[in-house]
């Protein structure tokens, strides 16, 4: 579990408002569930047999002897949300998005901590291809914006209850052929749930699941026509991607659509997935609600910061000014001229612990001031003071009075 310390939180703040913007552009509004949830919720959504419900939560028990887990997901919360306030009876299509932190006691990996965090996009009440794609589109305007180019979509077909019975079958055939190979897990996911083999991340296991059969040629017409509207309606947006029949995701609550988006970068090593989802039509009405279509996503922020520190960017705010105190008696006028700047949007710094003026002028440097002022008696008596650009140039005159507007002229726009 890690510390976002300033330096890096600007990327942090950068992803998360660009998210806002984006999904507020789909009509998304943003939801907070809590973090800590009945144990339940996760056991009947995620599944029981999965690794997440398995291996990976962090449950305790609390003071009156209810089994609560942290949140180790975002879609269950907001599925659990949708169905307590009845949010079908107020609005037949429902478009939410949410941030925060979630937990999964799992193995460590470049990007992938047991506090994580994610942006995550749910769509209810439709069951149409079409919202499919426009929740993927919404991820890949995302990537965008943020300037993530080497990002592919892969996208996948999981079938439903009435063509992924014939699908196991055949898959359980296969895996029993390889079952001396298959690890300890795996033994136990075969006769409990055989898809959950495919999402293995041991390297032998891997390897069998590979030469497993396709789902997609099981798939029933309906879904396989589903699944052509969703590739049709991508390339009808331009939005390139590839038929990848081995993402299933590790979770047991998605059906038909499901779909990946993998970054290529040597900085996330084998951790290379920043987003995914798919289509969950029979979840809410399994948690007790009514029989809604849904389609949702998750997008990993952690991976998100890192890829956009690696790109170069710079993100921080520089501070357009900052105040050095000449002598004892300005400090009090130097931190009534700072407020008076920040009130009016400035990003203004002084040094509260005073010192010499050399050793202010070292912290207006390390700070990356644009400009920096010498308020002094004589500056106070007189009311202008001298306007000294960091990056070199000649100082100029400027009155107090009028700072704000100099500083806003000089094309340092106010936050």
């Amino acid at each position: 579990m890690n510390d976002i310390l300033p330096g890096q939180v600007e990327v942090w703040q950068h992803v998360e408002r660009t998210a806002r913007e984006v999904f507020s552009r789909f009509s998304y509004g943003e939801v907070r569930t809590p973090t800590v949830e009945d144990t339940a919720l996760f056991v009947r959504s995620v599944g029981e047999e999965t690794d997440i419900v398995g291996k990976e939560m962090y449950t305790f028990e609390d003071k009156g002897g209810r089994s609560l887990s942290l949140r180790p997901e975002g879609t269950a919360p907001a599925a659990r949300a949708y169905i307590e306030h009845s949010v079908v009876n107020q609005e037949p299509l429902t478009r939410w998005f949410y941030m925060g932190p979630m937990f999964r006691y799992e193995r460590m990996k470049t990007g992938r901590y047991r506090q994580f965090h994610q942006i995550g996009a749910e769509a209810y009440g439709s069951k149409e291809p079409a919202q499919d794609v426009e929740i993927m589109d919404a991820v890949v305007q995302l990537l965008q914006k943020l300037g993530l180019t080497d990002v592919s979509l892969n996208v996948n077909s999981l079938g439903d209850e009435a063509c992924r019975p014939a699908y196991q079958e055949k898959l359980v055939g296969h895996l029993r052929a390889h079952v001396d190979e298959l690890c300890a897990d795996c033994k136990v996911r075969l006769e409990r749930n055989p898809l959950r083999v495919l999402d293995c991340k041991q390297e032998r296991c891997q390897q069998i699941a590979l030469a497993a059969p396709s789902i997609l040629e099981s798939l029933c017409e309906p879904c396989r026509a589903h699944f052509g509207d969703v590739q049709r309606k991508l390339g009808a947006l331009g939005i390139k991607y590839e038929v990848n029949h081995r993402i299933m995701r590790g979770l047991d609550y998605y059906t038909r659509t499901t779909f990946e988006f993998i970054a290529a970068h040597p900085v996330l090593g084998t951790a290379s997935t920043v987003g995914g989802g798919g289509r969950y039509d029979k979840l809410i009405k399994s948690l007790g609600g009514p029989d809604v279509p849904a389609v949702g996503v998750g997008i990993g922020l952690d991976r998100l910061c890192i890829l956009l520190q690696e790109s170069g960017q710079r993100f921080s705010q520089p501070t357009q000014l900052f105040i050095a105190v000449a002598d004892e008696g300005s400090a009090d006028e130097a931190l009534v001229l700072a407020s008076r700047l920040r009130r009016e949007g400035l990003r203004v710094e002084l040094d509260t612990r005073g010192g010499s003026l050399k050793s202010q002028m070292k912290r207006a440097d390390k700070v990356g001031a644009t400009y920096t002022l010498v308020l002094g008696e004589r500056e106070r008596q007189s009311g202008e003071a001298q306007l000294k650009p960091m990056a070199g140039g000649e100082p100029r005159p400027v009155k107090l009075a009028e700072l704000a507007q100099e500083l806003r002229a000089s094309g340092k726009p106010a936050a």
